[in-house]
């Protein structure tokens, strides 16, 4: 009878132990009671280095100048290599080679160090590139728009399912705005920016330098009196030509050249000649909009590439906070099973002892030694589930791993998981307009259809014929020293003046010689199919775009009333789960008053042990789903960046200055008695089977 009755005092104490354990895990409405002996976690610092090797700070889109430096415009500009160690504020959140990580310190550190973020960072002076592409007068070559998933953990990146989908593109992005997709051979190219020939915007200046000296035979040396042609040549022409938005093309030409001959009349012979030709689109390329296409659509195309960015960080900022609650409910998962553990081990040494004095049968050890050795199966599988979410989050939050402190650093959250009744959902209308109004797909697929828009209007001007005026003026001057062979006369009496370069220069302006004219060339092509065949096709692509914009519409809504619904559900779930472990509880606790009074076995303990396991797995479950489908519905409605307090141009930078603060988290109180501090949760370890003794 004794012996009953410490098995009894033993569940009592267990079941004493685990609500102790999971206290902190249902304390909804208690904050944390601050411990006066513990010493205060340093502020993190406030500059760090950026990723990207402050690549940001550099305006790509702005050109060198000639002034002050005549060369800086033909001078290569370095981009800096990426900075691979991890930001200073790492250090701020570990202690005693353990990483103490809030919710809070885990966003921050994501935007200054994850690799998604700092890839997708590179996009912004990508898309400055492009403008300053389009304003010289050449076609842009787009910017990736698609969000940088290579992060695993949090139901992405190939360990959980992924609610947001991936894709595949330049940089590990997935594809962007406008749902391009791939057809025959991978590759369709779009009719955006089609139109007509566009000039270089920037001044272009073409010089030829020439020095020749040939001997030419000839037939004709009775005429001519010469066995052989000798010609030494020099030259020097200049050109420039430019183009401006209008449709308007100027070229401008400067030709010079030295020759001397024993053929010539003039030996020196200078000839000099200048030619200004204007010229107007008149019907294709004629306006602003079809020569500034380019322009228009490579501002919008950064729009686009700043409206991504907001994404990516939206995406990666709800993937650390799955990764985070992942790692909560790891941490709960040991804790429940180890103390599964702990009472199987005491109703098998209890068993044992009952057995020895022969008031148990021996086949109840038998049992209770199966139970022991599945639940130490069930906590290595536990802890080491535990071990992948802590290295998960240490990827999430680093640049690398290559410290080997760093590699073999716990990480212990101090917030855990809760719910707030009071905490109260904003009606879902209230909810779609916010997501409709925030939402970085719905702005870059507007953004999009404003760029077809341009290329429908550029691709129907290019359906009219070309028709361009000019207008031209020129002038010609011919001077140099006479031979008085050709002239028959005698050099210094009756042989024309000798004149130079500088006199052939002044005949240039003297209207002695002038070059003028006026013209237009039109070209008409006949069945002019590939202008057609672009032209409906912007027409078709734009159509699709809208219905594109309507299905995100739509895809909206049905996301943001499944995101509420899934967390109106699971405050139910979390309620019934709640339920279900205190009916466990009770119901292991009258088993064991049962076994007391011999009207039970081991066997029924046991398996109501197990049920109370199985309850507290399913509470755990259930509160990691509400505070997953929390984060799901600040992603989907467009709020994370609201709601935790996160500014957009601490994420540019990579460097945060402004500490997120996420609301609905309760702190994980600190065990005064423990002298490394650590919080409540902190990881367990397994306890070594007892003697299995074979009974007397």
């Amino acid at each position: 009878m004794s012996v009953s009755r410490t098995v009894v005092i033993t569940a009592r104490s267990l079941i004493f132990t685990m609500l102790l354990g999971m206290t902190p895990m249902f304390a909804q409405n208690q904050a944390p009671t601050p411990n006066p002996n513990l010493p205060e976690a340093p502020k993190p610092a406030a500059n760090t280095a950026p990723v990207n090797g402050g690549v940001i700070n550099n305006d790509y889109g702005r050109p060198k100048s000639h002034l002050w430096n005549p060369l800086a415009p033909y001078a290569e500009r370095k981009v800096p290599s990426p900075n691979f160690a991890n930001t200073s504020r790492i250090d701020q959140v570990m202690r005693d080679g353990k990483i103490y990580l809030s919710m809070s310190d885990a966003i921050a550190l994501a935007l200054e160090n994850n690799l998604d973020i700092a890839i997708a960072r590179y996009n912004l002076p990508i898309s400055d590139t492009d403008v300053l592409l389009a304003e010289s007068g050449s076609a842009t070559r787009g910017v990736n728009a698609g969000v940088v998933q290579n992060t695993p953990g949090g139901g992405v990146g190939g360990i959980g399912v992924s609610s947001t989908g991936t894709g595949t593109g330049a940089g590990g992005t997935s594809s962007g705005s406008g749902g391009a997709a791939t057809g025959t051979g991978g590759i369709v190219s779009s009719t955006a920016g089609v139109g007509s020939v566009i000039g270089t915007y920037d001044p272009i200046i073409t010089a030829t330098a020439q020095d020749e000296h040939a001997i030419t035979p000839t037939p004709y040396a009775y005429i001519y009196h010469v066995p052989a042609f000798l010609a030494n040549t020099t030259m020097a022409n200049f050109a420039y030509n430019q183009s401006w938005v209008t449709g308007t093309t100027a070229t401008l030409s400067f030709n010079n050249q030295r020759v001397t001959s024993n053929f010539n009349s003039y030996s020196p012979e200078i000839d000099s000649s200048f030619r200004l030709t204007v010229s107007q689109h008149l019907l294709q390329g004629f306006g602003f909009l079809p020569n500034e296409r380019f322009i228009k659509i490579a501002k919008n195309d950064k729009k686009i590439s700043d409206s991504a960015f907001r994404q990516q960080v939206r995406e990666t900022v709800s993937q650390i906070q799955n990764i985070y609650w992942d790692l909560v409910a790891a941490y709960e998962d040991v804790k429940v099973k180890q103390r599964a553990l702990e009472f199987a081990q005491r109703t098998f040494s209890d068993n044992q002892k009952q057995v020895q004095i022969g008031t148990l049968a021996p086949i109840e050890v038998v049992h209770a030694q199966s139970t022991v050795s599945t639940a130490q199966q069930d906590l290595i599988v536990s802890q080491t589930n535990l071990q992948l979410e802590q290295l998960l989050m240490k990827n999430a939050i680093t640049r690398n791993l290559g410290d080997p402190m760093l590699a073999a650093a716990e990480v212990i959250p101090t917030d855990t998981m809760k719910v707030d009744a009071g905490d109260q959902a904003l009606p879902v209308d209230q909810l779609i307009k916010s997501a409709l109004d925030n939402s970085p797909e719905i702005e870059q697929a507007k953004i999009d259809l404003t760029n077809r828009e341009i290329t429908n209007k550029s691709a129907k001007n290019a359906l009219l014929p070309t028709l361009d005026a000019y207008a031209f003026y020129g002038a010609s001057a011919l001077k140099g020293v006479p031979v008085p062979l050709f002239f028959g006369c005698t050099p210094g009496v009756n042989c024309p003046v000798t004149t130079g370069y500088d006199n052939a220069l002044g005949g240039l302006v003297d209207s002695s010689a002038p070059d003028k004219g006026v013209g237009i060339n039109l070209t008409i092509p006949i069945r002019n199919r590939a202008a057609q065949a672009n032209q409906v096709r912007s027409q078709l692509e734009y159509r699709q775009a809208e219905m594109r914009l309507q299905q995100l519409y739509n895809q909206v809504n049905i996301q943001v009333r499944n995101a509420a619904f899934a967390v109106q559900q699971d405050r139910a779930r979390v309620q019934a789960a709640q339920a279900s472990r205190d009916y466990a509880l009770q119901s292991l606790d009258a088993e064991q008053k049962k076994y007391a009074l011999g009207a039970s076995t081991s066997t029924l303990v046991l398996q109501n042990q197990s049920a109370f396991e199985n309850a507290e797995n399913g509470l755990v479950a259930a509160l990691t789903a509400y505070e997953k489908h929390k984060v799901e519905l600040d992603r989907v409605t467009s709020m994370s960046f609201e709601k935790n307090h996160i500014e957009l141009s601490d994420s540019v930078k990579g460097v945060v200055n402004t500490m997120p603060q996420v609301p609905g988290v309760i702190k994980i109180q600190e065990d005064v008695n423990n002298p490394a501090n650590e919080p409540v949760h902190k990881q367990p370890q397994t306890q070594p089977l007892p003697d299995q003794q074979q009974p007397q």
